[in-house]
């Protein structure tokens, strides 16, 4: 049975970021259904929209990365959640894994890094829903 394409949420307060990430993706087996230019803006579209993986950017202003990806994880535990910075330093890192993020990508990427990352961790999801 194919698994439908993988909804995405790209959640970063820098317009060229967000661009930059819908482009990649576009190109690939996944459907970007909304962009968000912060946390209280993502869980707002969370609520009525159901992606599959929310790109994350860690810094943002109005609420922050780290602390909508709490909120994203006590809501809906299944959504796959990415995490973006452009600061990798061990606390953000740190921080992001404990918080149930399920993988990292730091600025400047390049697009096989951004595409390796979603297809690991929707692969390791298809994964465990068939066990």
């Amino acid at each position: 049975m194919p698994v439908a394409t993988p909804k995405i949420l790209i959640v970063d307060d820098n317009d060229m970021m967000r661009k930059l990430l819908r482009g990649i993706l576009r190109g690939e087996n996944y459907e970007v259904i909304g962009e968000a230019r912060n946390g209280l803006i993502a869980l707002d579209f969370l609520e009525k929209h159901r992606p599959d993986i929310v790109f994350l950017d860690v810094m943002m202003p109005e609420m922050d990365g780290l602390e909508t990806l709490q909120n994203i994880k006590q809501t809906n535990p299944d959504i796959i959640v990415i995490m973006i910075t452009g600061n990798p330093s061990k606390e953000n890192v740190e921080e992001s894994i404990q918080g149930g993020a399920n993988g990292f990508i730091v600025k400047p990427f390049n697009s096989a890094k951004v595409i390796d990352t979603a297809n690991k961790v929707w692969q390791a999801k298809i994964r465990s829903s068939h066990q």
